[in-house]
């Protein structure tokens, strides 16, 4: 009865981290390597269908070149003088994006890019590879930067 128990668990944990695997939730180091998104669902149904908050970074630098602590890293770079002192750490880098009939695709977002400041249109899909594609762009997506982010977990 206790082995059967622990089979059963065992297969809801293993079911729950593959289903993980196959979808765009979870952490992921970006293209750069120099940053950790961790992609969710929105908390706010009005800040689209997912969101990406900064969870982690690799060596950041502060405006003099110097590396800094990861928790006192700011978005020093940021078009908004507003925004300058903020901390990177649990920052939104994605918002806004729509679902479409794939349910590893989301279209029409928007993400920050911390090394320019700057804001782009963006779409997201999930490859056959488990790699996450993202497009950045402004107007058409014919124009844009295409990333691949690897899963962390």
């Amino acid at each position: 009865m206790r082995s059967m128990l622990l089979v059963a668990l065992l297969g809801i944990l293993a079911s729950s981290a593959s289903a993980q695997q196959g979808s765009v939730m979870g952490t992921w180091l970006t293209a750069s390597g120099k940053a950790q998104v961790r992609i969710a669902l929105c908390p706010d149904p009005k800040s689209g269908a997912i969101c990406g908050t900064i969870v982690g970074l690799n060596e950041p630098r502060g405006p003099d070149g110097t590396v800094v602590a990861p928790d006192v890293a700011t978005d020093w770079r940021n078009t908004d003088p507003a925004l300058r002192s903020r901390k990177v750490l649990g920052m939104p880098l994605i918002w806004g994006f729509k679902k479409t009939s794939d349910p590893n695709t989301f279209e029409d977002g928007q993400i920050y890019n911390g090394e320019n400041g700057k804001i782009y249109s963006a779409n997201i899909s999930l490859q056959p590879d488990g790699k996450l594609r993202l497009r950045g762009y402004v107007g058409s997506p014919m124009f844009g930067e295409m990333q691949l982010w690897t899963r962390v977990n």
